[in-house]
């Protein structure tokens, strides 16, 4: 169905033709060109390199990550493996292993068929655009670079992560355990049939949650509901918060980096407002500059500019708004759809500080969510997108709109965004899915549909 390469790692649809889906030789050409890009970076020759590496609860993940695991193991290179576990997690253990990369097998919020490899560097974080055409190159000349026999790698699996994980967020100095602990809160957690029904529970435990009911909470990839954290995916969730007469309800993506929670009347909270929260937290305890992307709400650069610090935007993608964030020195960014990146802790987005942070929060501002969420401005971001043909040519649709809304403010750092008054609207192909994006904010519903209904029209009009 696809093989999609990008700055969000190789995703791609199990099964089906090689080259056009992320079949068995597709990983091994991928692992195997990821493998040669670190050895070929090695300053000295005769080192030893060592990957973590991780996968998600996704039915495929076993074998993609066996053959992943064999490959670097006859580049020569050592694994470290976590087994089942979260996006946030591989990216602090490539850190505490002084690792020099770290792979991690998951396709995010994609549905059950698709899986990915995502690339980590020595950091920690996601290797860079440059790093990625590097290996896109290697792949595709099949320059690899393997072992002899007497220097093939081993694996050593290491099962410490989770606790390891959970240890770093309740020592991390913004995080309240104890009024945590007052607040003795009930909490419903959608674990979508992944990891997050594992790392979440564990972690709100640590924090001192007894009252703790988890959905979907068998660990097997076959996700009971679009894994995707949205409004329409979260309806049960919804419903069992009102059942319980819960304080909240807790919804993560299947590799745990997003987050977004639901009110204790079964309302969303929003997922743009997620990082919103949290950095009204952090930003209550040290003045500092924010980051998120272009396609996020504007609540985030009012509160900053509020709290006394600047707001900058990033194109989107998790390594793009980590670039801005340490070009800026930002203390809080991350993205709109749930994603929270805390600098001085790692540089990831991670749902578990997220939520430790959102907790802290709420058990001090001593009242409910809902009335959390009514401190922020009411905005609305109308999602949208428009699936693509392999022939369409979408930068000169792209330009041909922006000579059309020509009279008003655009910005094509990533796609195009074009701002009406105090609207916008962000269009872009997607990292992860053949597919435009058409994201529009308005103080309106109406509004935003309308906007984005509007340049939908205008895309077609020019496909």
């Amino acid at each position: 169905m696809a093989l999609i390469k990008s700055i969000s790692g190789i995703r791609g649809t199990i099964g089906g033709a090689t080259g056009m889906n992320l079949t068995p030789l597709d990983v091994v050409k991928f692992t195997s060109a990821y493998g040669s890009l670190l050895l070929n970076n090695r300053h000295d020759k005769s080192k030893v390199l060592t990957v973590v590496v991780g996968r998600d609860g996704r039915i495929s993940g076993e074998m993609v990550s066996n053959l992943a695991m064999n490959t670097l193991i006859a580049c020569g290179i050592h694994v470290i493996d976590l087994g089942l576990t979260t996006t946030p997690t591989v990216e602090l253990a490539v850190t505490m292993e002084k690792a020099d990369g770290g792979i991690i097998f998951t396709a995010s919020h994609n549905p059950k068929e698709w899986n990915a490899l995502k690339l980590l560097n020595s950091d920690g974080e996601f290797i860079s655009a440059e790093a990625g055409k590097q290996i896109l190159e290697i792949a595709d000349k099949e320059t690899f670079h393997f072992a002899s026999v007497d220097l093939l790698g081993t694996i050593r699996r290491d099962d410490t992560y989770l606790q390891k994980h959970i240890d770093a967020v309740l020592a991390f100095h913004l995080v309240d355990k104890a009024a945590i602990l007052n607040r003795n809160f009930k909490i419903v957690v959608d674990g979508i049939n992944s990891t997050g029904a594992t790392y979440v529970p564990a972690l709100l435990r640590a924090l001192g949650v007894e009252h703790i009911t988890v959905l979907n909470e068998e660990v097997n990839g076959r996700f009971a509901h679009n894994p995707e954290p949205l409004p329409q995916h979260l309806t049960a969730l919804s419903a069992e918060v009102i059942s319980r007469k819960a304080d909240l309800g807790i919804a993560v993506d299947p590799d745990v980096d997003r987050l977004c929670f639901v009110n204790e009347d079964g309302t969303l909270f929003g997922e743009e407002y997620t990082l919103v929260a949290v950095a009204d937290y952090v930003l209550g305890k040290r003045t500092g500059n924010t980051v998120s992307n272009m396609s996020s709400t504007k609540a985030l650069k009012e509160l900053t500019l509020k709290r006394g610090g600047q707001y900058f935007p990033s194109a989107v993608g998790e390594v793009n708004v980590v670039k801005k964030m340490k070009e800026v020195n930002a203390v809080i960014g991350g993205e709109g759809n749930g994603g929270i990146i805390v600098p001085d802790f790692h540089y990831g987005r991670d749902a578990l500080i997220g939520i430790a942070l959102l907790l802290s929060h709420l058990a001090n501002n001593k009242k409910g969510l809902k009335s959390l969420r009514s401190h922020y401005p009411e905005y609305t971001i109308s999602k949208n997108k428009i699936e693509l043909e392999n022939s369409v040519n979408v930068d000169e649709i792209f330009e041909k709109i922006k000579q059309k809304y020509k009279n008003h403010p655009t910005n094509s750092e990533d796609g195009l965004k074009i701002e009406f008054d105090n609207d916008w609207v962000h269009l872009r192909t997607s990292n992860t899915e053949p597919i435009i994006r058409i994201y529009a904010e308005s103080s309106y519903e109406t509004t935003a549909n309308n906007i984005a209904m509007r340049l939908m029209q205008d895309i077609r009009e020019f496909m």
